[in-house]
């Protein structure tokens, strides 16, 4: 039997020649779900993982599969029901997975012969032994896995071409925040997979840098913590030789022997979310956590780094509290605080989230021919009807803060910085590579605005 599992690209989105640019490779990530998909997966299917960031595959001059498995966020929704129209029309049966077909059920049962909502672990096997027998059911719901019941993924079926490996440690976050469906996907519970299975599926990457896919690597509570310190002194003593970047909260700063034990383990960045640089735009996103009494951004944010960690801070725009001048002010609290990269994304409701659910019932989502509007849910062209800022003042604001935040004398000065912190010439390298790469990332800006010109004004304000 024979299984294709494909990962769709996203047309406005142009990692498709990432061969050609080692820049553009150290931004792709891999498709880890299908990858765990892959490795719960009996013996006796003959697997192939296929990632289109990776090149577009001619599915024509492949063998027909038994079975495709597609998995999508919303922005890779419309290619893959596309890919799904292509092997259906051939009488392939498609599953579909994963957060967008979850949030969008009776969308996706539209375009695909099977739908298996949330977490895969508990019904796949299931899913396969309907495909065998000729009885595929139209939905399986999977249930959220316990820590020891999460898969490892075949790291082995993984196509080659990334500059970064990929893992999960834990699943779930606390935090609910407004605009992140996280926590409806994967709840607030926070669950840990053994320390062990992290080990060996650690030592199975082939890659030498890794990016661990916790949506909240650390935690929150002292118990989190704790587990977490386990991990990394795990990871001390296997000597896995790799060195990581992760997600976390700004409370990772807070715990000097955390931070330690992080650096020993081989971390050399983390993605924290700032989101806003006002308590309003704060409370707006219910990101209450980062409102912590006396908590100084850019004192927390010198301690991560004075451990050779870099720090990328992210930032939304478009919140109701934003209005002329937002990018340059955050541009401003990025520099202030001191982070080495800046990614600003702009204000955008998926589906699951709150920010849905608002902005649906307030007649606010504009983007909305779908499914093929969903390639415009990237998080980098506006959707939505903003408070105070028209599509082209979002455009300009995002333009803006780039060009203060990367321009090149302040480039060379982050990578210097970080250099000397680290007292390791790597870290001012890695921090100048991740530089160039988002600068070159904003260059595309243009793009982004001619693309947005494919939305129909009449759903939108006109771009100036």
């Amino acid at each position: 039997m024979r299984l294709y599992l494909i990962n769709p690209s996203n047309p406005l989105v142009n990692t498709a020649a990432v061969r050609n640019s080692r820049l553009i490779r150290y931004r792709v990530r891999k498709p880890l779900g299908l990858l765990v998909v892959a490795g719960l997966t009996p013996p006796e299917w003959d697997v192939t993982v296929i990632d289109e960031n990776l090149g577009m595959a001619d599915y024509a001059a492949m063998p027909r599969p038994d079975l495709v498995g597609i998995t999508a966020f919303t922005a890779q929704a419309d290619r893959a029901y596309q890919v799904a129209a292509m092997f259906r029309a051939h009488g392939v049966p498609v599953v579909m997975g994963g957060i967008h077909a979850t949030m969008r059920l009776t969308e996706a049962l539209e375009r695909v012969d099977a739908v298996v909502t949330g977490e895969a672990e508990g019904v796949w096997e299931q899913v396969l032994e309907d495909v065998r027998r000729g009885a595929l059911q139209r939905v399986y719901s999977g249930n959220r896995s316990e820590g020891g019941e999460i898969g490892t993924a075949r790291h082995d079926l993984s196509p080659r071409g990334y500059m970064l490996g990929s893992i999960q440690t834990t699943r779930g976050c606390p935090l609910n925040c407004s605009f992140c469906s996280v926590t409806a996907f994967n709840g607030g519970r926070y669950r840990h997979r053994p320390i062990a299975d992290v080990i060996r599926e650690f030592e199975m990457i082939r890659e030498k840098a890794v990016l661990v896919v916790d949506d909240n690597l650390i935690g929150t509570r002292a118990d989190h913590i704790a587990r977490t310190k386990e991990l990394f002194r795990a990871m001390i003593r296997a000597k896995l030789g790799k060195k990581w970047v992760t997600q976390a909260t700004i409370n990772m700063a807070d715990d000097e022997e955390l931070l330690a034990l992080a650096a020993r383990a081989g971390c050399i960045g983390v993605f924290i979310g700032f989101e806003s640089p006002s308590a309003e735009g704060l409370l707006e996103v219910h990101k209450r956590f980062n409102l912590q009494e006396g908590r100084d951004f850019r004192a927390s944010v010198r301690r991560i780094q004075r451990h050779g960690i870099i720090v990328e801070g992210s930032f939304i725009l478009g919140l109701d509290v934003d209005a002329s001048g937002a990018g340059q002010r955050i541009a401003e609290a990025a520099d202030r605080y001191g982070v080495d990269v800046l990614n600003v994304l702009l204000l955008t409701p998926l589906p699951g989230t709150r920010l849905w659910e608002k902005s649906e019932s307030e007649g606010r989502i504009l983007a909305d021919n779908y499914p093929e509007d969903w390639k415009y849910y990237t998080l980098r062209f506006p959707v939505a009807r903003y408070k105070h800022l028209s599509w082209a003042d979002m455009l300009r604001e995002r333009e803006a803060c780039a060009r203060a935040f990367y321009a090149y004398p302040r480039i060379a000065r982050r990578a210097l910085g970080a250099m000397w912190r680290a007292r390791n010439p790597l870290i001012g390298l890695a921090a100048l590579i991740i530089n160039l790469s988002c600068r070159g990332n904003y260059k595309n800006l243009r793009l982004d605005r001619e693309a947005s010109r494919g939305l129909d004004v009449s759903r939108g304000q006109a771009l100036a």
